[in-house]
């Protein structure tokens, strides 16, 4: 059941939007404060009506401005997690999960709860609850409403990254049991690419770019809205062993990496956030670095960046990796298109929280 939305509007907002999410598909919707993201949910869950608006679910709509029609909140199949949790204090895990129920059943609440990794917890109230538990409450509460589709509010804003880390690790193995689209409202671009197949980015309402993770987080006119330091390229990889010295070697297209102990089992599948400015470029494989992952591509499209920038998009055999690189340099290299290079990164530079595992399929 995919999810087709359309919303304009002048005011309170600017808004103009029109966007898809199939089945089981996690969309990152993205921007700064204020540029209307949460608005955009609002607007699904039939919290705020736009004056100009469409939103279906499988064909069947909930609004239509120009058909006159539009279903309350209360009449649409929808699951919301918030960034706040807004769980009531004064009852347990399992009566906060059964509270969204349409007849309150005790073993399909623990049944939520046990997805969310919260088995045995169900008899606590969210006072005797960590934050990230309290999130899982949440999101167990979301899925007990047999969502059509699931709307997530910046839900992991309010916990620490450690905490951060592992309700992304969570998030991506509960989307195998996911059959219904997904919308991840954050600010946070790492978290966007770790965990969104498509992102779409937001700038005052309106739509700046549409695209799957890759190419949106490839466009740097794009991504001007949210920062160009923000331009990255995921890496995907397998996790081959634990090296005695601290490392973790790990398998790519292009040949190895070697990262900072990476906390999975070896055979793990991983994605890998890699910075565009991280990475240096050199013609020739250069040796007597400290850097220990140099991987051979070929240069495969140099694009415009900021400033004196440019980034050059570099093919790893079926992958690619980007370099955020002076246009100087990018001369003084004479780099062309098909010409051969090597990617530079150094083992320090990509960050726990840069690594994902990948999403199972749905």
């Amino acid at each position: 059941m995919a999810l087709e939305v359309s919303a304009q509007a002048d005011a309170p907002i600017a808004l103009d939007v029109a966007f898809r999410v199939a089945p089981g598909a996690l969309l990152g919707l993205v921007g700064r404060s204020g540029s209307g993201k949460t608005t955009i949910l609002r607007a699904i869950a039939g919290l705020w009506q736009p004056p100009r608006a469409r939103v279906a679910v499988d064909g069947v709509a909930w609004i239509d401005t120009g058909a006159g029609l539009c279903l309350p909140a209360h009449r649409r199949r929808v699951g919301v997690v918030f960034q706040n949790y807004a769980l009531f204090p004064h009852m347990t895990a399992a009566q906060n999960v059964m509270a969204a129920m349409d007849r309150a059943d005790a073993t399909e609440a623990a049944r939520l709860l046990d997805l969310v990794n919260l088995h045995g917890l169900e008899a606590r109230r969210p006072g005797q609850l960590s934050g990230g538990q309290q999130q899982r409450v949440a999101l167990a509460r979301a899925l007990a409403r047999r969502p059509q589709a699931l709307l997530l509010d910046e839900p992991f804003s309010a916990v620490d990254r450690e905490t951060r880390e592992r309700l992304h690790a969570e998030i991506i193995s509960l989307r195998a049991h996911l059959k219904m689209p997904v919308v991840l409202v954050t600010h946070d671009m790492n978290e966007a690419q770790l965990l969104a197949d498509r992102m779409l980015v937001i700038d005052a309402g309106r739509m700046v770019r549409e695209g799957t993770t890759a190419e949106v987080m490839a466009d740097a006119g794009a991504l001007r809205a949210m920062g160009i330091r923000e331009v990255a390229a995921i890496l995907p990889a397998t996790l081959e062993d634990h090296l005695p010295d601290g490392l973790s070697q790990l398998r790519t297209g292009a040949g190895p990496v070697w990262l900072p102990r990476v906390d999975a089992a070896p055979g793990a599948a991983l994605h890998l956030r890699i910075l565009a400015h991280e990475v240096i470029l050199a013609r020739a494989r250069p040796e007597g670095l400290s850097a220990q992952n140099i991987l051979p591509g070929t240069v495969a499209k140099i694009a415009p960046g900021a400033g004196p920038a440019v980034l050059v998009h570099v093919a790893l055999g079926a992958d690619v990796i980007i370099a955020r690189i002076t246009r100087r340099a990018a001369d003084q290299m004479q780099l062309r298109e098909g010409e051969a290079v090597h990617a530079i990164l150094k083992s320090m530079s990509v960050a726990r929280h840069r690594i994902g595992r990948t999403a199972p399929a749905p």
